[in-house]
């Protein structure tokens, strides 16, 4: 088992929701983390027909549950009125609840009852180099993704795992959810979407290559941020002295399914497609320390409409961060990072991030770091 960055409390005083990606390892973390904890699972048929035909049962059956470890509820979107009766348990006999799940929009769009603020909420996404430590390889990770299972199998087992994890959750259970209807224009998208990502989203090309209205194209990137499967970057529109593109950018919480649905095959270091999936793995990390550690950090990428772009701003203008796949940095590589300061000479760090085997600064000030170098800066909360 990997030493994961998410801390969660190990003595919990408040309920609280833990959400991730399918697979992400929740479950793994939290039966580890509260091995005493009682552990309902609604991934058991049983279990879950028990508690969709009578959700009081939670009440009835634990109304009297005396213990310093919370009651671990898994998949519990899978029946939204439970969280009526964890209410009604916390309120009236203090108990506590982890209430785990893959999928927000089941509990958002049902409108079930999310505690009003009497339960904490935590994300957890895959796997980062500081929890790999010395199993780290950055061209497994950019072919395997973030994955635990993924990550380990071997190489004869993973691709029947990529495409059992795409077919069966990302087609087949959104449709059991009633989430989409039309699950051939559903699957077209997916693909049209996987090669977005990195890239700003133009709704209107992707809805002409799919076939459906570019609201439902919306609607089904909602999907995606909802089932825990991606994450919007908005673009930076503070201040600005020229036309940028205002269109957000979405990364897919696992460059797996990303190089599954745009077929890319071997992703080899130094090839045309290297470059997308390192940007798309260093967002990993950069969302993830985000999440993990430091909550009210705000990104957005800046982009203007000449095709200057810088990959991440930071806060207003903190720091900027620039990703660039190359062994060797060249003054054309630097560009965005020096367009910027022009535009806003107050900023104060700029970075870029490669794959040069030692750090330096350039006579104007800008920060090129390795990627690892980089990597431990951020989880040292030396970059913000």
């Amino acid at each position: 088992m990997y030493n994961r960055l998410i801390l969660l409390p190990s003595a919990p005083k408040r309920s609280f929701f833990l959400l991730g990606p399918r697979q992400v390892g929740k479950s793994t973390l939290l039966k580890s983390t509260y091995p005493k904890s009682l552990y309902i699972d609604f991934l058991k048929s049983d279990e879950l027909m028990r508690f969709q035909e009578k959700p009081s049962l939670l009440r009835t059956e634990y109304a009297v549950h005396q213990s310093e470890f919370p009651i671990i509820i898994d998949e519990v979107q899978k029946v939204p009125l439970i969280l009526d009766e964890v209410h009604w348990l916390i309120e009236n006999r203090k108990t506590k609840f982890v209430l785990c799940g893959s999928s927000a929009r089941k509990l958002k769009r049902g409108k079930a009852n999310l505690l009003g603020g009497r339960a904490l909420h935590f994300e957890m996404r895959g796997l980062l180099a500081g929890e790999l430590e010395s199993g780290f390889s950055l061209e497994k990770i950019l072919n395997r993704g973030f994955l635990p299972e993924h990550y380990d199998a071997d190489e004869s087992e993973y691709p029947g795992l990529i495409r059992s994890y795409v077919g069966d959750y990302l087609k087949e259970e959104i449709a059991a959810e009633a989430l989409v209807r039309n699950i051939p224009a559903f699957t077209t998208f997916l693909s049209a979407a996987a090669f977005s990502d990195t890239e700003p989203v133009n709704f209107s090309t992707i809805s002409r290559d799919v076939g459906v209205s570019a609201h439902t194209i919306k609607e089904h990137f909602e999907i995606l941020s909802d089932t825990m499967q991606g994450v919007w970057l908005p673009a930076f529109s503070k201040r600005l002295k020229r036309r940028v593109r205002q269109a957000p950018k979405f990364y897919f919480n696992d460059l797996g399914v990303v190089n599954f649905l745009s077929r890319r095959g071997k992703i080899a270091l130094g090839s045309e497609l290297f470059g997308k999936a390192f940007e798309s793995y260093l967002f990993h990390e950069i969302d993830a320390y985000r999440v993990y550690k430091n909550p009210d950090l705000l990104l957005s990428y800046w982009h203007l409409t000449t095709g200057v772009e810088v990959d991440f701003i930071f806060n207003d203008m903190e720091a900027a961060v620039e990703i660039k796949g190359v062994s060797k940095v060249k003054s054309d590589h630097l560009k965005g990072l020096r367009e910027l300061q022009a535009d806003f000479p107050t900023i104060k760090a700029r970075y870029l991030v490669c794959l040069e085997e030692r750090p330096r600064i350039t006579e104007d000030g800008i920060h090129i770091l390795p990627y690892m170098e980089f990597l431990n800066k951020l989880w040292a909360k030396e970059i913000v």
